[in-house]
């Protein structure tokens, strides 16, 4: 009885083991399903492709299957003038799940007006979507979403690299809108946090590689894009958002917290510019009274005491402040990538967070929507583990000149416009440091009119609080209608 018992389990267990071992992406597969949304009013119908697309090698092996989730309004005909979105979050390693139930999408999960996860889980329809005005594509690079290796030994530096991941990637947006006939489409892209340094890459790599052209490129939160800073310019560009963080948690002395956040800001910001950053560049040479000035001064807008910030040097680190904001006032943490979020530490002593907490409530009301989502109303089945988070490290980082890149595309496409979006309360990608980015890509200042920036009074995520996911949809809403050309308006100087 009990040898039978035990043969019973162990054909079980083989069972299992061997469901595991073949548990795989198809490299190519669709599926199509048909819903109407009504946004800014109006209802409309439109098409949901889900599925799955190869990466090729030189020899036109498919090395992997890239997931994406494809949105076309269905009752426009004429795709030749329909402009056509591509999405990307960061990372790296981050699927694109972020703006594609909570931003641009068609539908978005169900959460609180400032962001916070409620129950029951789910989506919920999004009249403030930009497909209205175009039509949108969710991408998941490898190891993000479904997306994977479909070829166990294909080496992980063709797709793990701030270069690698733009060649790949660049060759599979060519294949999908050739396979989509979506050539004649004014074209977009967009990406978030890491997605930017991918976007900016991608912009130069789609016109040089694939001679395929851009009305715009959106970037959400953007990354320093390889543009040189460092020393004085690091520690001084964290001001600005060190006082926005104080300002929001009312920790400013009182004749700065009556003001308005954007009223308050542009003083931060000059003193910043004009003060700060040139003091700082004179580094242990600089006079003691002058160094209690400066202490001083950052201290009323930052809300944490000139003492702390002499002990710095005046170059107080993130981590440390996103700890010290609130030690004394209730012993709360502030978050990395949303400020207006606080988190519990196990002792209130140290020098940075146990956890980044707006990361993990956004986790918490992510997670199970976007399960549910692909599954029971997209209709896309599989046993692949949906990664929100997947592995693609260790990642190359050598040679990122996005921003040089993305300067380059600009300078040889007069159609190209660029818009920057920056939540004021981000302290990973700050808004001061996007502002930073934005002025020095293009030194010669002849391109400053196709480049635009945008703040919003959230964080990374923009668009989790409700008043500014109108307010952001509304801006690409406008960018693209702006930047889409007239009938016969050529592309020139």
């Amino acid at each position: 009885m009990k040898k039978g018992l035990l043969f019973l389990m162990m054909i079980v267990m083989f069972g299992s083991l061997s469901a595991q071992k073949t548990r795989k992406l198809p490299g190519d597969s669709t599926i199509t399903t048909n819903f109407e949304v009504t946004v800014k009013g109006k209802r409309f119908p439109y098409s949901a492709t889900t599925g799955t697309q190869p990466v090729w090698d030189e020899d036109g092996k498919a090395i992997a299957a890239l997931e994406y989730t494809y949105y076309e309004r269905t009752d426009i005909t004429n795709k030749s003038t329909r402009p056509l979105v591509f999405s990307f979050n960061g990372g790296p390693g981050s699927a694109s799940v972020w703006m594609h139930i909570a931003y641009t999408g068609p539908r978005i999960l169900e959460i609180d007006a400032e962001g916070f996860p409620i129950q029951p889980y789910g989506v919920k329809e999004n009249p403030n979507s930009i497909l209205d005005v175009a039509d949108i594509v969710y991408v998941n690079p490898v190891n993000t979403g479904y997306s994977r290796i479909l070829i166990k030994d294909t080496p992980k530096d063709k797709f793990f690299g701030v270069n690698a991941d733009i060649k790949y990637l660049g060759e599979w947006l060519n294949n999908f809108v050739t396979r989509k006939n979506r050539w004649l489409s004014p074209k977009y892209i967009i990406g978030e946090s890491y997605g930017t340094t991918r976007v900016s890459g991608l912009a130069l790599e789609l016109q040089n590689v694939h001679w395929m052209y851009l009305n715009g490129v959106i970037l959400v939160s953007p990354t320093d894009l390889g543009i040189e800073r460092g020393g004085p310019v690091d520690a001084a560009l964290n001001l600005p958002y060190y006082a926005a963080a104080a300002w929001y948690h009312k920790v400013l002395p009182s004749d700065l917290q009556a003001k308005d956040l954007t009223d308050m800001l542009p003083e931060v910001e000059e003193f910043t510019i004009n003060e700060l950053l040139p003091a700082l560049s004179h580094g242990g040479f600089l006079a003691d009274d002058k160094k209690k000035q400066l202490a001083s001064k950052m201290a009323r807008y930052s809300g944490i005491s000139d003492k702390v910030i002499l002990q710095y040097n005046l170059n107080v680190p993130a981590p440390f402040f996103w700890k010290e904001l609130l030690r004394e006032k209730g012993g709360y943490t502030i978050g990395r990538l949303d400020s207006r979020y606080k988190g519990i530490d196990r002792t209130e002593a140290g020098v940075s967070p146990d956890y980044n907490a707006e990361l993990t409530t956004w986790l918490h009301a992510f997670t199970p929507a976007i399960n549910y989502y692909l599954r029971e109303v997209l209709r896309y089945k599989t046993d692949i583990k949906y990664n929100m988070f997947g592995p693609v490290h260790p990642w190359n980082r050598d040679n990122d000149h996005t921003g040089e890149n993305l300067r380059q595309a600009m300078a040889m496409n007069p159609y190209m416009h660029v818009m920057f979006q920056s939540g004021y309360f981000d302290g990973a990608t700050q808004y001061f440091n996007a502002k930073y980015t934005m002025w020095q890509i293009d030194p010669s200042g002849k391109m400053k009119d196709r480049f635009s920036f945008k703040g919003y009074r959230s964080g990374h995520m923009m668009y989790l609080r409700a008043e500014d996911l109108v307010t952001s949809n509304d801006d690409i809403r406008e960018f693209i209608l702006k930047t889409t050309p007239k009938k016969g308006q050529a592309a020139k100087y």
